[in-house]
């Protein structure tokens, strides 16, 4: 085998988006001499770089800073009641300690610079444990992408349009910005969000000079007994072997870009996957060859997410963006072909997925799906529709009608049902209150909402102002999370529960380390983080 290595490193870690760079920059700084990156494409940043840029981490010290109060015990007690007897004590353990001892090392360590998004709920607020005031999220403050020169260029751009150049916390805390600050962030290409996470991760990843191999997709690992040396990457040039002296690092991303591992796996309908689409379960592949147990399988991070007409992925692949702002403002419902709604519009997207996959044994089908977004022309000239600014002609992404019944009979649905839905919710608006389905009844529907009403009308607003719109849903993902199961470590477990000797798993590449709870704002990235930060780490000290 030592005469097929084309490049020897003490670490290889497969993937750039922010597990990945976070498992890179750990190891170089615990003590790995050469670490090198392998990316499938030609861009670096993944996922996270499209991403909202949060991270869910309890107990982290920007909470302890911002004076919000936090116990391990109020933490435990919540993700127990989210998934019981699901989350493995060992994992649970390395995420709930390494996860700030991660966040102080990118305060320490990197440009990267987080903070406390006050106010904003954790997604299941009422449960035991949950925190109705918020601190576990935290979200990246702006970077200027002018510290990169001609490395801003290989960042994966947001889903649509220019990235935004504020955070999160400026948005929902501050409000608009004065005009001379925004001026100076454009003249520094200022980024928010997901950018601003891989921006300053970039850098950090650059000041250290470990190398980025773009276009090198990992395809096969080197097992030599019960031990991984190295790994193969498919390149422009042909075949390449990558020897790794102490381990390699599984962050290539989740499987949702593969049809077949989907249909194979998921527990039911996925078709609008908002990650990029170079997430086909290439690391999954090759942990299964190697004899890696695998776990949450059939789970995802759940979307509710819709088609967009107008703009393709990189490499024509289809693009899908992900629905928020548009259930969660008053005015809007979604409905399934019987023209019922059949859940709180306004709950977290991760738990909109489960009633998805609602299935009738009789019909022998998934009676939501499809499902409709339904609004009025007063949403759409308050409102923000996707990439339609307030008031902007919408796309024919967008099927519009005159009254409900011809809606109804133009997108497919039964027009009784959807006029009895909407004179049924318009009633509820009418005395302050969801009957169904409680929309508006907790403290997390309402932020969603529109925060200049006050509670629950924050999200509840009738549907009466003609002409009426509608735009298919789907059952979209951020990222599956299932894969190889690890210790608190990241390191790979065989189906012996050993470890398999220098393989790591970080992200959406591993069986998710609180299974399939999303705990709050950041729930996909505050793990896949901390296991990058600690898969680096105990690699390094191989």
């Amino acid at each position: 085998m030592s005469e097929q290595w084309h490049v020897e490193a003490d670490v290889v870690v497969l993937g750039s988006g922010g597990a990945a760079l976070t498992a890179a920059l750990a190891a170089h700084d615990f003590g790995a001499g050469d670490v090198v990156v392998l990316e499938k494409s030609n861009m670096v940043g993944g996922t996270t770089a499209m991403s909202g840029g949060m991270m869910w981490i309890p107990n982290n010290h920007h909470q302890a800073e911002a004076g919000v109060e936090d116990s391990w015990e109020g933490v435990i007690s919540y993700l127990d009641a989210l998934a019981p007897g699901q989350l493995d004590p060992t994992v649970l353990e390395g995420f709930l300690e390494g996860g700030p001892e991660m966040v102080r090392y990118l305060a320490d360590r990197t440009p990267v610079r987080m903070r406390t998004l006050t106010g904003f709920p954790d997604y299941q607020p009422d449960v035991s444990g949950g925190l109705i005031d918020g601190g576990r999220s935290l979200d990246a403050e702006v970077y200027p992408f002018s510290e990169l020169g001609n490395w801003a260029t290989r960042v994966v751009p947001p889903k649509t349009g220019a990235p935004r150049m504020t955070s999160y916390f400026e948005d929902m805390n501050i409000g608009p910005l004065d005009a001379q600050v925004l001026e100076a962030r454009r003249a520094n290409d200022s980024r928010g969000r997901g950018q601003a996470l891989i921006g300053g991760l970039l850098r950090a990843i650059l000041d250290r000079d470990i190398a980025i191999h773009f276009e090198h997709r990992a395809l096969q690992l080197a097992k030599v007994g019960d031990e991984i040396r190295g790994v193969m990457a498919q390149t422009p040039g042909g075949e390449r072997w990558f020897r790794a002296r102490k381990g390699v690092v599984i962050a290539t991303g989740g499987f949702e870009w593969n049809e077949t591992l989907v249909k194979t796996f998921l527990r039911g309908p996925m078709t609008g996957p908002v990650s990029v689409p170079e997430n086909e379960g290439d690391g999954l592949l090759m942990a299964m060859e190697v004899g890696a147990r695998l776990g949450n399988m059939s789970n995802a991070f759940w979307m509710t997410s819709t088609l967009e007409w107008q703009q393709q992925h990189r490499d024509a692949k289809p693009n899908y963006l992900l629905c928020q702002g548009e259930r969660s403002m008053p005015g809007s419902i979604m409905v399934n072909r019987f023209g019922r709604r059949f859940v709180n519009e306004a709950a977290n997207y991760n738990e909109i997925g489960f009633v998805l996959h609602d299935f009738d044994a009789g019909t022998h089908s998934y009676p939501n799906l499809p499902y409709y977004l339904v609004f009025d022309e007063r949403f759409r000239q308050k409102y923000h529709v996707f990439t339609h600014r307030p008031g902007e002609p919408l796309s024919q992404m967008v099927r519009q009608s005159d009254t409900l019944r011809e809606l109804a009979e133009e997108i497919g649905v039964d027009a009784d049902g959807l006029e009895e839905t909407v004179a049924r919710f318009n009633g509820f608006v009418d005395k302050g209150h969801d009957d169904d389905f409680r929309r508006g009844d907790t403290t997390f529907d309402n932020y969603w909402g529109d925060r200049t009403l006050e509670a629950p009308f924050r999200t509840l607003g009738r549907l009466d102002a003609p002409p009426y719109y509608a735009i298919r849903m789907e059952a979209g993902v951020l990222g599956t999370n299932g894969g190889p199961r690890t210790d608190g470590n990241g390191q790979v477990l065989d189906w012996r529960d050993q470890p398999i000797r220098g393989l790591y798993c970080a992200g959406n590449a591993m069986a998710a380390p609180l299974a399939n709870v999303y705990g709050g704002g950041g729930g996909t990235l505050g793990p896949a983080l901390t296991f990058g930060y600690l898969s680096g780490k105990h690699a390094a000290s191989r």
